[in-house]
């Protein structure tokens, strides 16, 4: 039981949206373990949010969640950019939140808001220690292999950025969800930079809490699947998912061989719009538009056979990718970003160059010839993506 004695870490996240909240909720439970009393810091917007109003009833004292008004921001001058805006933000959240209390260290899941402002403005949190988790970082992906856009002056501007930032006073380290970064920073970030006055940059495996699928058929009666294969297609439903491109593809791919198309996830107009004057699909898609529950995203991924991971302009790392894995299905993925470094090799199946009809369709084939039971063989990058891996590196970020 927490007391008046402990330290407090603060975890400021204005946003609980996505998989923010997540991000907030299980860096408390991973400091509150290592005897910490953990403050989520946030907007009162989220002040109906599910994990606001959880914290806010159970009322523990080693738990405990502050609401601060974001600051109102003038229009000209440095408060035309967002990574100052937000740094103000921040610096306000902080002083407002450490009053009376004994700040031992500050956590912000979601750096990229403001990091690149880092050497102009130095911390916002003074000299007390913190930990930021950087999500969006992509300067370096064509010195790495990762297939992504080619902007090399900016990103020679954001590596150099980078390099400054690290070297903020108090960042303890800089914790990333994309392995690249740091095989970057240990390659080419260290040579000639200072790296005894510069903070860590560790790998943080992007988590998904431990699931054991359930049995596929009970699954499929829960859901109301039909027989035959099913492709998933799940998260947030944008243009950026490949549907279109999808929907297109398993039209064509006639009655002899036929997927059936599971879509679960609140749709966007535009995509609602496109299903609405899209021709019928044989079998008929199943739609799930709206929120979908712990319970239901269990069975989607125990029910259906494939995963789609054919993005659109999706450079940074995907959640859906770790579930499909831990649940031993494949994937048909994209080749860019991080989505298509992890699936290089192809034992988490087949990836597509492009997103035409023939390159589709011939990557579902290939996932159902002859696929060995059991999914991927031996250890991969992504058996690292566990909850307990999460907190156990958050934790070890202090020392």
């Amino acid at each position: 039981m927490a007391n008046d004695t402990l330290d407090t870490v603060l975890i400021v996240e204005p946003n609980f949206t996505g998989h923010r909240w997540r991000y907030a909720e299980w860096a408390a439970a991973a400091y509150m373990e290592a005897g910490y009393r953990c403050v989520i810091v946030t907007d009162p917007a989220n002040a109906a949010h599910s994990l606001a109003v959880r914290i806010a009833r159970e009322n523990r004292p080693e738990l405990q969640i502050q609401f601060v008004e974001p600051l109102v921001h003038g229009s000209s001058g440095l408060a035309k950019v967002s990574y100052v805006r937000f740094f103000r933000d921040f610096k306000h959240a902080f002083d407002t939140a450490s009053r009376n209390r004994k700040v031992a260290l500050v956590v912000v899941p979601y750096v990229d808001y403001f990091f690149y402002s880092l050497p102009l403005t130095g911390s916002p949190f003074g000299a007390t220690p913190w930990v930021g988790i950087t999500m969006r970082a992509n300067f370096h992906h064509a010195k790495v292999g990762v297939k992504a856009p080619r902007e090399p002056l900016i990103n020679a501007i954001k590596a150099q950025l980078f390099l400054r930032a690290i070297r903020a006073p108090g960042l303890k380290t800089l914790l990333t969800i994309d392995p690249t970064l740091t095989e970057w920073f240990a390659r080419t970030g260290r040579a000639g930079h200072q790296a005894g006055r510069s903070a860590a940059v560790q790998y943080l495996a992007d988590p998904f809490p431990d699931a054991k699928a359930t049995e596929p058929l009970a699954a499929r009666q829960r859901l109301g699947l039909g027989a035959g294969r099913h492709v998933l297609v799940y998260g947030a439903i944008t243009e950026r998912k490949g549907i279109q491109e999808l929907v297109t593809a398993l039209a064509q791919r006639g009655n002899s061989d036929p997927l059936t198309l599971v879509v679960a996830g609140a749709q966007d107009d535009e995509t609602r719009a496109f299903f609405s004057s899209a021709g019928a699909l044989s079998p008929a898609p199943v739609f799930m538009d709206r929120f979908i529950t712990a319970e239901e995203e269990l069975d989607l991924f125990s029910a259906c056979d494939v995963v789609w991971l054919g993005y659109k302009g999706h450079y940074g790392m995907s959640g859906v990718l770790v579930q499909a894995y831990r649940f031993g299905k494949p994937v048909v993925a994209t080749a860019d970003g991080l989505i298509g470094w992890f699936c290089r090799t192809g034992e988490l199946g087949p990836v597509v160059d492009d997103l035409s009809v023939t390159s589709i369709n011939r990557a579902f084939d290939k996932v159902f010839e002859a696929r060995p039971a059991g999914g991927v063989a031996g250890s991969h990058l992504l058996e690292r993506n566990t909850l307990s891996h999460f907190k156990q590196t958050l934790r070890q970020a202090i020392i």
